[in-house]
């Protein structure tokens, strides 16, 4: 989603960075193109006024233009900024001592409602509560079957009473999750407009007859600055606790992420990045900050392989990278341990240093990670744990049974290479020297 708003801003600072000292002039053209930036970025234009009005106010002391590299000091300020912008720190869920906890998900019609809240009670599954999902949605139709599929995707029961008064389903909800042990119960209210005063007031009543609940608004990041608008109108009806980001793996230009903080007053505490039952993450200011800047976010990449990696399996691929004794089939195993971390373009994206090696820009298609597992498929394994071997007619027999061609699966066996040597630079602390603008596999089979 940040993906433009991180080149302008990106090229707007190393601009000021590689200056030795900085003038005012230099500091003005500097703040016009992080304005510029922010605006295309579809970022509210009262929340890009304060934040460059800051920046500036504090880019011009005399701390910064006296210090040996004022640029860098500038790059400081806009990343403590953008911190500050996003909600400074990370705010979670308030779960109460008295069982259950009531989370209250409600927002517009397709921002994602239903889905997130199986993502919700999935993520929280994992960290080892109970959650137990509520069909209150009685108008869309099929809404209910929906959070049925979406609940057993995420291995999280779910309680309905078909199209009964949604007060009357959220107390038999409530009374089911005491009985049954359940210490959160997620509510998946009905979509609505935020102009629907009769659909708002069934909200309200919702609201108040929950003791101990969190509201949480879902709002679409694909929506741009109308995300805010929606985030105040709800504002205004209900005591919204925090706010969830969907879509945010989109291909929007990212101005609700940046605004909605800000202008409502109410924190982020979730955002989904794909479409996964895995893909919500909890919101971390100093992080996106971090990725939005094209600094990394090597902290949710860790949190990541802790989550989805077989530690033992991750360590012998490193000892044996070392060694020099990593086979294709090693390859192959932990190339299938990383994918099921989500989408290896995201994960590319928090991998620090990138920006200074010049690989911010760096693409990996899925597709060819998929070809490239098809043709290691192909090999017998013997082939696979001594490349040696494959001699022209193996080759020619690997590319038939897997459809692709001879020179696809030397592109493959290139590429196992050079991964084995880009391993044995980074184990070595040896800086990776080309500059990589894209990692595609040119296969026909497409």
């Amino acid at each position: 989603m940040f993906e433009s708003l991180t080149g302008r801003l990106r090229g707007a600072l190393e601009r000021m960075a590689r200056r030795g000292t900085l003038r005012d002039k230099d500091i003005q053209q500097g703040m016009r193109d992080v304005r510029l930036a922010l605006l295309e970025a579809d970022v509210h234009f009262r929340v890009v006024k304060s934040f460059v009005n800051r920046i500036n106010q504090k880019a011009k002391g005399e701390d910064v233009l006296k210090s040996l590299r004022p640029g860098e000091q500038v790059v400081k300020i806009v990343h403590e900024e953008l911190i500050h912008l996003l909600g400074d720190a990370a705010v979670p869920l308030k779960l109460a001592a008295n069982a259950p906890t009531a989370l209250m998900i409600c927002g517009l019609h397709g921002s994602g409602k239903t889905s997130t809240c199986g993502k919700l009670g999935h993520y929280l599954a994992r960290d080892g509560h109970r959650p137990l999902l509520c069909a209150v949605d009685v108008y869309r139709p099929a809404a209910i079957d929906q959070l049925h599929a979406v609940g057993e995707q995420a291995n999280v029961p779910v309680f309905s009473m078909g199209t009964n008064r949604p007060v009357d389903i959220v107390k038999a909800g409530l009374a089911k999750a005491k009985s049954d042990g359940h210490d959160v119960i997620i509510i998946d209210t009905a979509g609505r407009l935020h102009i629907d005063n009769e659909m708002m007031e069934e909200l309200e009543q919702l609201e108040s007859s929950l003791e101990h609940r969190e509201t949480l608004l879902v709002v679409d990041a694909m929506t741009g600055q109308d995300a805010v608008n929606v985030a105040e109108e709800f504002g205004r009806r209900l005591h919204i606790d925090g706010i969830i980001l969907t879509k945010l793996d989109g291909d929007a230009r990212g101005g609700a992420a940046l605004s909605v903080r800000e202008i409502t007053g109410k924190p982020i505490k979730f955002v989904t990045i794909s479409e996964r039952v895995d893909g919500l993450e909890p919101f971390h200011p100093d992080r996106m900050a971090s990725r939005i800047l094209g600094m990394g976010d090597i902290l949710t990449l860790i949190e990541h392989a802790q989550r989805t990696l077989d530690q033992e399996q991750a360590q012998q691929v490193v000892q044996k990278v070392a060694e020099g004794t990593l086979t294709l089939q090693d390859f192959r195993d932990h190339l299938g341990q990383v994918r099921k971390m989500g989408p290896i373009q995201q994960l590319v994206q928090m991998i620090p240093g990138l920006q200074e090696q010049g690989m911010l820009d760096l693409e990996v298609d899925e597709k060819d990670l998929d070809h490239m597992g098809a043709v290691i498929d192909s090999m017998t394994m013997q082939e696979r744990l001594d490349t040696t071997i494959l001699n022209a007619s193996r080759k020619r027999r690997v590319a038939r049974g897997s459809g692709m061609q001879v020179q696809d699966v030397n592109i493959v066996l290139k590429q196992f290479r050079e991964f084995q040597e880009m391993m044995k630079g980074m184990l070595q602390g040896v800086q990776p020297a080309p500059r990589v603008k894209k990692v595609r596999m040119p296969l026909r089979f497409r």
